[in-house]
């Protein structure tokens, strides 16, 4: 008869690295959040294999879907090493359903994927309670979701998030390039500060120079370095879709990766180009304070980061008082930066000596 101490291992999976019990623990700690953004459409109960949404309660009559999908960048590793991570959720959503109001559509619902090495409960309930206010603030409902325990996939206290967040728009509100014509203004709704674009240069500037991230700005005594740095990307949707349901809007940027730059020429037809005055506004103190820590060229700014300005709005000169006016009623800080002309498609930014801290005047040109 076989000794008993050579029988075979037996194996489990949570001698693997993953708790099934922890799993089942965090749903049950988010479903109260999903169902906190419940909307017209969808019920945000979890646990199936799939969200349902119903478009004829949303109601819409002849909707064209639009979907979008994003992650969070490395500001995700900078809220890691901080231990922030109150906010990422909202820059998940930003990210998604920014992209989907510049279309014209109304962010729907949205689903996300978070992936650690380890489950660590409190964050990742903390991580989501984030993505579940991110719905609230776009109208979107959570429905759905996958967390997965990867061992040996991640360092230790390292996670990673993606967001998928589909909207639906009435056929004949689409926004395409042909709404935009030469003559039209573009105006530019304020920033909240980086959002969730260049954080690649910003941790090696923050890892060469030194930066002390848990003490005051220097530009703002009464707010810590690395708060300002974290703060949520703004979500563009409730101001916005009133005026692209009434046609006031030609087209919209969301000025992400890239900068005023790259985005702006992605809405324009072949035969026209943004002209945009980088004098037209204030650069904030936290963008001046990245310019002058790492002796970047505003060149290199305009293509970098946001510059204080998160989404462009083309309209006609003639509904400029009313867009504005409705945009700042709805809480948006607006500024005309620039216009549309003749010309190939493309986006010129330039200012004036001392503009973002230049020694002359100076423009940058990019080519769409």
């Amino acid at each position: 008869m076989e000794s008993k101490h050579n029988q075979p291992a037996s194996y489990t999976y949570a001698q693997s690295g993953v708790s099934i019990d922890a799993g089942n623990a965090l749903v049950r700690a988010i479903a109260p959040l999903a169902r906190s953004t419940r909307r017209p459409g969808a019920d945000a109960d979890l646990g199936g294999f799939g969200g349902f949404f119903d478009l004829k309660a949303a109601g819409f009559n002849d909707p064209l879907l639009v979907a979008a999908n994003d992650g969070v960048g490395t500001k995700l590793k900078l809220a890691i090493e901080s231990g922030r991570h109150d906010g990422v959720g909202i820059d998940l959503v930003a990210m998604c359903a920014n992209d989907l109001i510049v279309q014209g559509a109304e962010p729907l619902f949205f689903l996300d994927y978070y992936a650690t090495g380890k489950l660590d409960n409190d964050v990742a309930t903390e991580v989501v309670a984030s993505i579940a206010e991110g719905c609230k603030q776009a109208g979107c409902a959570l429905i759905g979701g996958e967390t997965a325990e990867m061992p040996g996939m991640y360092s230790d206290g390292d996670y990673d998030l993606a967001g998928f967040c589909v909207g639906a728009v009435e056929r004949d509100r689409v926004l395409t390039a042909d709404k935009v014509a030469a003559g039209d203004v573009i105006l530019g709704l304020a920033s909240s500060g980086v959002h969730s674009n260049g954080f690649s240069l910003v941790r090696r500037l923050a890892a060469d120079k030194g930066w002390k991230l848990d003490r005051p700005a220097l530009f703002d005594q009464n707010i810590l370095l690395i708060d300002t740095l974290m703060a949520p990307t703004r979500i563009y949707v409730k101001s916005l879709l009133p005026l692209v349901k009434s046609g006031k809007i030609h087209a919209l940027a969301h000025i992400t990766g890239g900068g005023l730059l790259e985005n702006i020429p992605r809405i324009l037809p072949k035969t026209l180009h943004a002209h945009v005055d980088a004098d037209a506004w204030d650069q904030p103190r936290l963008m001046a304070f990245l310019q002058a820590q790492g002796n970047i060229e505003p060149e290199e700014m305009a293509r970098t980061f946001n510059c204080g300005i998160g989404m462009a709005v083309v309209v006609a000169g003639d509904d400029v008082a009313d867009v504005t006016a409705s945009l700042e009623a709805a809480g948006e800080t607006v500024h005309r930066i620039g216009h549309i002309a003749a010309g190939e498609k493309g986006c010129t930014v330039s200012g004036s000596a001392e503009t973002w801290s230049a020694l002359g005047a100076w423009s940058a040109t990019h080519s769409g």
